[in-house]
């Protein structure tokens, strides 16, 4: 029987990194002599199995970004699973720890990227909008401005770039994670990589900045991070790539959720039909690849402040999470009976009114529609959400959200 416990560098260290190099999230030896920082510097639970740890979930501090209110949350950035441990349920029960330890301590929502979706569904997390993956040629922006001669950035620079991607621009749905030695370990594991930025604060701050890959003479290049406090900012950000036309054959980044990089690409179809079926196509992806769930209810209702009509429910909330917790947990999730209200001033209490329509609903698809994900009504079609129609289309009223995303910042 595997034994849940927290990580310790003295027993673990070796095992988990053995552990990465099976699923090749190291490579190399440079790599290897970063991962004790990150064990230690997130929060890391593991499996153990006859004596070894087999598999590992890591979670850190962060805030989100939930209209104009910033939530606590946990990001859970690892979670993995040794050759000989696999299909023993261990990833899902380790992960249910690290989110209920979490959640115990005060933590208001979690996210994270996902490598599938349905694998975190078990834990309750609801999958997060479409976010656009943009392949374009960068001589094919139609941006006409000036750009000034870049700051050359390293990985030394890590406590400068990671303080612009806290005071970057944040809009619905956007994350800041810490502590800044994450992002310390992730600049020093990426191999063939460049950042190019502007420090225009007033006392030398890095402003604004692209991280991105660099294999090939040609590209592809992929942006891995982009930080900017305004549009100004990322216009000159995309005139500094456009610059770099001549030489990089095609850029790929995340589209900004407040942003349609469609806009300001020269004749993106015929570009896309020219590319096809090539190295360098040029095309826009979606896929929802970020999940989130709320882990305090009260706190997450108290901090939602809504323009629309206000509306009053009785909310029966299914939480899959406590299959995979112990009794004695000090979370277990949020099963439960609430009187919800969304409109300008929000709350849920523990409670039913029998004098309110019910809505059913898993807190994935529940977190999901306040998020605006998606509209209730649709939700009710493809996730786990039930009410009558009444309901559903007074919720349509009350939650019209601008679309969330992550906001430059995918970990």
């Amino acid at each position: 029987m595997a034994i849940i416990r927290p990580y310790d560098a003295e027993r673990d260290q070796d095992a988990i990194i053995r552990v990465w190099r099976e699923v090749h999230w190291i490579t190399s030896d440079e790599q290897a002599k970063w991962a004790p920082q990150f064990m230690e510097k997130a929060r890391t639970d593991v499996a153990e199995v006859n004596g070894e740890a087999e598999c590992q979930a890591s979670s850190t501090d962060g805030t989100f970004r939930y209209l104009e209110e910033d939530l606590t949350m946990s990001a859970i950035v690892g979670v993995t699973t040794s050759r000989i441990a696999r299909k023993q349920r261990l990833a899902q029960q380790v992960t249910a720890h690290r989110i209920a330890q979490d959640a115990a301590n005060g933590v208001e929502i979690c996210t994270l990227t996902m490598f599938e979706q349905g694998f975190y569904d078990l834990m309750g997390f609801g999958t997060g909008p479409y976010g656009h993956r943009v392949r374009f040629d960068p001589a094919d922006l139609t941006i006409d401005r000036p750009f000034r001669v870049p700051r050359r950035l390293k990985a030394d620079d890590w406590e400068m770039i990671h303080a612009a991607m806290i005071n970057r621009r944040l809009t619905h749905g956007g994350c800041r994670l810490f502590p800044a030695e994450l992002l310390q370990v992730e600049l020093n594991h990426a191999e063939k990589s460049y950042l190019l930025g502007y420090c225009d604060g007033p006392n030398g701050e890095l402003t604004h900045f692209f991280w991105a890959s660099d294999h090939e003479e040609h590209g592809p290049s992929y942006i891995y991070m982009m930080a900017y406090q305004d549009h100004d900012q990322f216009m000159e950000l995309l005139a500094l790539m456009r610059s770099l036309g001549d030489q990089i054959r095609l850029f790929q980044m995340v589209e900004p959720p407040d942003v349609q990089l469609q806009d300001l690409i020269k004749q993106p179809f015929r570009a896309r039909m020219v590319s096809e079926k090539g190295s360098f196509n040029t095309l826009i992806r979606g896929d929802g690849y970020w999940q989130a769930r709320i882990c305090n209810l009260e706190a997450c209702m108290a901090k939602t402040r809504l323009d629309g009509p206000t509306a009053r429910f009785n909310l029966v909330l299914k939480d899959p999470i406590e299959k995979y917790l112990d009794a004695d947990a000090p979370w277990r999730g949020l099963s439960g009976e609430y009187v919800i209200t969304l409109g300008p001033e929000s709350s849920a209490e523990t409670g039913a009114d029998s004098a309110l329509p019910t809505l059913t609903a898993s807190v994935g698809a529940f977190t999901r529609m306040w998020l605006g994900v998606r509209p209730a009504t649709g939700l009710a079609v493809t996730d786990d959400l039930d009410g009558s129609p009444e309901l559903l289309s007074a919720l349509d009223r009350t939650l019209r959200l601008p679309v969330p995303g992550l906001c430059g910042w995918e970990y």
